[in-house]
């Protein structure tokens, strides 16, 4: 039996190839935006897995550190500490900003960290290059993502910062890398404000009658040595001794400290159900909106190859060719139209992942799912064509 399909492509396999290539593009942005979504999630897990916390313990009634702003004074931290179960309990700053490094400017979060030694909550969990901060004012450890090296100068605020190590895989959960200070420099990065807002900040609480009234001796001092200072943090990570769960430890800090405790589980579900969740709706949209594009492509194009057929179709019910036979053939012309395109698909997807901006987490079973999705859509998209030859009169092979 005369197989119409290979006969097909082998005659014009040039179109048929460079169809091909067309869709597989396609489909390769499809997987790319699957991937990309999966990456979103993978920052998500990795934020809080590089955190090496058990516990967030936050602003009251706020969704912080991450999702939301959240402040607390910084001696928050010596009542959590002697709390049963609590193992440590270090201060901590996020807060996202353009860091500049000559005449480039790179998004970052900028992260406060406390003096100590590497594996404490909140510091970087490894190096690739150089070594942890030990100073406490003016190094930093930047992720490599930043293209940062070791030695660069960079600008946070208006304090330079010398790299003395590098780090991988250390991003929020937007996939911004992070650049590690000393907590002292991170909140004076965050909350001091510029040395002419507190000049005139000074000026106006001088002006102020309420604070030269007779009788109120040093209020006006006191009210301008609190605007010098910077005695907040966003949180308290706090890990917990062997033996205990992280809910045993997290309610007595909720009901004695009258603050919102977080345990993984729940800080994994701010991220991903309420932080990437319009992100996600977008790229769900995105799918549907280029699997029915997708499937639009390979209908009208196996339509088209089809109806220019349709002598050679009717040949073949002239010499007593079945339906089904003739149905099998179209329909396996589209399924190896949709093989040819998942292959250039998944290659391109491959080599063109690592260069965006965005990380692109490509899974096997994503890419599995995606080739049985891609064969059913050609499968079904053939349906028209297969209409359309099961009409063909055979007289039209004499008459034609």
């Amino acid at each position: 039996m005369i197989s119409l399909a290979g006969r097909d492509i082998l005659h014009g396999w040039g179109k048929f190839v460079f169809t091909g290539v067309g869709l597989g593009l396609l489909i390769g942005v499809t997987l790319t935006m699957a991937g990309v979504y999966r990456g979103m999630i993978d920052d998500a897990q990795v934020l809080i897995d590089n955190s090496g916390a058990d516990l967030w313990v936050v602003q009251k009634d706020t969704l912080g550190p991450y999702a939301e702003s959240s402040s607390l004074y910084e001696d928050i931290y010596r009542g959590i500490v002697i709390m049963p179960g609590v193992a440590q309990a270090v201060n901590v700053t996020y807060f996202t900003m353009q860091v500049r490094h000559g005449e480039r400017d790179v998004r970052s979060m900028a992260v406060g960290i406390v003096p100590g030694e590497a594996g404490q909550p909140g510091w970087p969990p490894y190096l690739v290059a150089g070594r942890q901060i030990t100073r406490s004012h003016y190094e930093a450890v930047a992720d490599i993502a930043t293209g940062f090296k070791l030695g660069d100068r960079i600008k946070i605020r208006r304090n330079h910062y010398t790299v003395v190590g590098l780090t991988r895989r250390m991003v929020s959960s937007n996939g911004d890398p992070m650049v590690f200070i000393s907590l002292k420099d991170a909140q004076e990065a965050q909350f001091l404000k510029d040395n002419d807002a507190i000049v005139q900040n000074r000026r106006r609480t001088a002006e102020n009658p309420n604070f030269n009234r007779p009788g109120v001796p040093g209020l006006l001092e006191a009210v301008i040595a609190s605007q010098s200072g910077n005695p907040y943090v966003n949180a308290v990570l706090v890990s917990i001794k062997p033996g205990y769960t992280a809910e045993q430890v997290a309610e007595p800090i909720r009901r004695w400290k009258r603050l919102t405790v977080y345990t993984r589980a729940q800080m994994e579900s701010i991220l991903i159900e309420k932080l990437i969740a319009t992100a996600a709706k977008q790229i769900g949209m995105f799918l549907v909106i280029l699997t029915l594009v997708s499937a639009a492509i390979v209908a009208f194009i196996i339509y088209t190859l089809t109806l220019g057929k349709i002598r050679e179709i009717a040949v073949l019910k002239l010499i007593g060719t079945r339906n089904r036979t003739i149905a099998a053939m179209i329909m396996q012309q589209a399924v190896g139209l949709g093989l040819i395109g998942f292959a250039v698909g998944k290659i391109a997807a491959t080599f063109w992942a690592p260069i965006f901006p965005k990380y692109v987490l490509l899974l096997p079973s994503d890419s599995l799912r995606g080739f049985v999705v891609v064969v059913v859509i050609c499968a079904l998209a053939s349906v028209l064509a297969i209409r359309a030859a099961l009409k063909v009169d055979p007289a039209e092979a004499i008459g034609g």
